[in-house]
């Protein structure tokens, strides 16, 4: 083949033996998570095996199984049996392993009983990036978002799921004894084929009714009356797109506004983020060592005591507060349309009328101070205002925390723009990795450490990204020694 480039010959001898280190460049990904993994202490991350036992089989040592892992996440490869099948086959892997290629059991087996260490090296890995001073900037953005579980949504039940689905169920039956009388009137004389497919429809479904009523008692020990049947810790969750929702986890994160770099991640099977503002921003100020630090997160994280939270741990929350107010939806006037005036500790509304403490309560564990206006019932703008007869101002005890942090917003109105390009970006990538199933195990413990791997593995790319092979794997040799 003239003219082309030719490739070598197959059955062509070398004369001096191959060296597998010639087929890994010096600035191939792979090298870092040689090195990194190398300067690990693993037995003190908790590992198991980290010191071979003095009798018995040898076993894998868990850098070679960490690094089969970490190489699997970083190129998209988490399944074990294909990493069974990239040990045999990839180049990078047999330099990496040794050529080492553990069967997709042993895989397996490393990534379940490891957890707690393998989320502890994700924790070392942010504390690695600390000290190469890429976690400088002091602004976090808080996120979560929702990621399937291996669990459909057919085998996801509560109350009313079970309840709709038994309404289905004596639909059908009735609509097939209909057609089987149909039948019968029509062919009176021998037995009918379709009838007799309909009988056998028909036994199906009431094998289906008494196994949903098996499923409805086991629902009615369930705490959340929420059941799985696949994964029992996946829960169903609503999303944002408009009746539709998905089974599965709550993932949270915490991204460094400069670097991107995920400083904190928690997964849950709660399907809101109302209370885990002030957990995550907490565990964020420990990771990043911040003396203070600013959070950014959405609508869905507004709570006074998670706020409240926040600022006695140094912490200040940009959260705007929810546009949901029954009053803005009739066309009346807001809490935003009365001003507090702290020295008399007065509201005045719109018709510049003093509304005066009252008295104090109590609702979902909070005080509150109540307000009203004497000039109520005689108000011209009353039908603006309220269809009762006093219009009544609920303040929180500590509603200033709420009002200081509305000014923070006021004064930096891109806060928000800021949040979504930080963190959404960051679920996008982690769900293009992950594709369409998001995650493989089951169970929060062990989708937990699934997790983990993939929050490692972005962030050891965002950092090759930031500072290239070689000065990475400089700065990883450097912050060991």
């Amino acid at each position: 083949m003239k003219r082309f480039v030719e490739g070598d010959d197959r059955k062509q001898v070398s004369l001096l033996p191959e060296c597998l280190d010639d087929y890994v460049g010096h600035d191939n990904p792979v090298r870092v998570i040689d090195v990194f993994v190398d300067e690990l202490g693993l037995e003190d991350l908790g590992f198991e095996g980290a010191i071979a036992a003095p009798t018995g089989r040898p076993s894998y040592h868990p850098g070679v199984m960490l690094k089969i892992y970490i190489y699997g996440y970083l190129n998209r490869v988490p399944s074990s049996r294909r990493l069974e099948r990239e040990c045999q086959r990839n180049v990078e892997l047999m330099w990496l392993t040794g050529r080492l290629a553990p069967d997709f059991k042993t895989i397996a087996d490393f990534r379940r009983d490891n957890g707690s260490a393998i989320r502890n090296v994700c924790r070392r890995f942010v504390e690695l990036c600390r000290g190469l001073k890429l976690l400088s900037s002091d602004i976090v953005a808080i996120d979560g978002s929702k990621f399937k579980a291996v669990n459909s949504r057919d085998k996801n039940y509560t109350a009313g799921k079970i309840d709709k689905r038994r309404q289905q169920i004596e639909e059908s039956i009735q609509r097939y004894l209909d057609a089987i009388e149909t039948a019968d009137r029509t062919n009176p004389t021998g037995s009918d084929v379709k009838a007799v497919r309909l009988y056998e429809k028909i036994v199906r479904l009431r094998q289906e009714m008494r196994e949903l009523a098996r499923v409805g008692k086991q629902l009615q020990k369930q705490p959340d009356k929420q059941l799985s049947k696949t994964d029992s810790d996946a829960r169903s969750m609503a999303t944002s797109g408009k009746g539709s929702g998905i089974v599965g986890y709550n993932v949270q994160v915490a991204v460094d506004a400069k670097h991107h770099l995920i400083v904190e991640h928690e997964v849950t099977n709660v399907g809101n983020d109302h209370g885990q503002l002030s957990k995550m921003a907490a565990s964020a100020k420990r990771a990043m060592a911040k003396p203070k630090l600013k959070v950014l997160a959405d609508r869905g994280y507004f709570s006074g005591p998670e706020i409240r939270a926040c600022e006695l741990n140094d912490i200040s929350a940009y959260v705007p507060k929810p546009l949901t107010s029954a009053s803005r939806k009739k066309g009346l006037f807001t809490k935003a349309d009365f001003v507090y005036v702290a020295r008399g500790d007065v509201y005045r509304c719109p018709a510049g009328e003093r509304a005066i403490h009252r008295f104090d309560t109590v609702e979902n564990e909070m005080n509150l101070r109540v307000y009203w206006p004497s000039a109520c019932p005689r108000c011209p703008m009353k039908a603006q205002c309220s269809p009762s007869d006093y219009r009544r101002i609920r303040r929180w005890e500590h509603e200033d925390i709420l009002e200081a942090m509305q000014r923070r917003l006021d004064r930096k109105p891109d806060a928000m723009t800021i949040r979504r390009s930080t963190v959404e970006h960051v679920f996008g990538t982690l769900k293009h990795w992950m594709g369409p199933a998001h995650f493989l195990t089951r169970t929060l413990r062990r989708v937990s450490t699934e997790m983990s791997l993939q929050v490692l593995a972005y962030n050891i790319k965002r950092v090759i990204n930031i500072l290239g092979v070689l000065r990475a794997m400089k700065s990883m040799r450097l912050a060991r020694s």
